[in-house]
């Protein structure tokens, strides 16, 4: 490279050097809630390298497509799924948990062939939506929440899958651990978005699985023996729901 290009090239790096450095940090909007403001922050890795977060899964996903299982079902979610421990509740049956903490249905999207479509299931079971309410990936209308919702059917219905779609469950705000996820999450729009999502399910002829009916009590609140922090099902919250979900899979796939 001539002198004078190594010169013009030193300085280019130079400017953008210093433009960078006056520039200032992008700040992350707040959402009001200190809890769910650092919990975004903390997310920023996330977001910007690996926004499905498809790495999480994707060298079990080899192990899973190796093996020859007969009606797989693929449990897909957020932390309520993820933190669902299957072979406890569903002993021998032959259901992969794909959940992840935190995820809103767009960040869902992303990784649904991945994780869903190419483990070839049986039948998918899908609970997702108190993330979106929260906003943890950013502010999202329910109309978005049940489109996406809708392509979740419409993907695994174009492959075969059957589809059991939940209702996001309610919260409770008994104790303090409890309050600031409850506050992010009305009960009045968790009851509205579960309106929807029966009706998408009775449009769309696939099974809606009502977790919200079995687990709120007379006030609207999820019962406070069910969750300990109020969102995350505890023992006694997985037990209500295990049932449940095993009839809506035998609904789905007609055995």
């Amino acid at each position: 490279m001539k002198p004078h290009c190594l010169a013009t090239f030193a300085g280019g790096l130079l400017l953008a050097a210093v433009q960078a450095a006056e520039t200032p940090a992008p700040t992350i909007p707040t959402t009001g809630f200190s809890g769910l403001d650092g919990y975004r922050r903390s997310r920023i890795a996330v977001f910007t390298d690996d926004y499905g977060e498809l790495g999480r899964y994707r060298a079990d996903n080899a192990k899973v497509k190796a093996r020859a299982e007969s009606h797989r079902v693929v449990f897909f979610g957020d932390s309520i799924t993820d933190g669902w421990n299957l072979g406890n509740y569903f002993p021998g049956k032959p259901y992969v948990n794909r959940g992840i903490g935190g995820q809103t249905t767009s960040q869902m999207l992303v990784r649904f062939r991945q994780d869903v479509i190419d483990l070839k299931p049986e039948a998918v079971v899908i609970l997702a939506g108190s993330n979106d309410i929260a906003g943890n990936s950013g502010p999202i209308r329910d109309d978005d929440i049940e489109a996406n919702l809708a392509s979740f059917i419409d993907l695994a219905r174009s492959h075969g899958i059957r589809v059991v779609v939940a209702s996001v469950i309610p919260v409770h705000n008994h104790n303090p651990r409890a309050q600031e996820l409850f506050d992010q999450r009305p009960p009045a729009r968790i009851r509205t978005l579960n309106e929807r999502i029966q009706k998408l399910c009775a449009r769309e002829k696939v099974a809606y699985l009502d977790y919200f009916g079995a687990m709120v009590d007379a006030n609207g609140l999820l019962r406070k023996e069910l969750a300990d922090d109020g969102l995350h099902p505890n023992d006694a919250g997985y037990r209500v729901m295990a049932p449940l979900a095993e009839a809506a899979i035998a609904q789905a796939t007609g055995r």
